[in-house]
């Protein structure tokens, strides 16, 4: 998603590489130890004071990254409209 590339384009390069590393490792296994499942086909993976919240869908063989967001009591807010 254009808004989430944006967003990991003004990041510090630390924070960046560890994010990159973790949104990759979901296209091998998008359930990993540590998830938490929102709603429907949502999840949230913390990456230190980094949420990354995307949906899979297994028929499609898809995982899609909808936000990356400091944690923060908006990071969930509207996820259905993420998508």
């Amino acid at each position: 998603m254009p808004k989430v590339k944006k967003g990991l384009d003004k990041l510090p390069l630390k924070d960046f590489r560890r994010l990159d590393k973790a949104i990759w490792a979901l296209a091998q296994e998008p359930r990993p130890l540590g998830i938490k499942k929102l709603r429907g086909p949502f999840y949230r993976i913390r990456v230190g004071d980094w949420r990354i919240v995307y949906a899979v869908f297994d028929k499609d063989r898809l995982v899609i990254v909808g936000r990356v967001a400091r944690r923060s009591k908006r990071t969930y807010e509207r996820v259905d409209e993420l998508f």
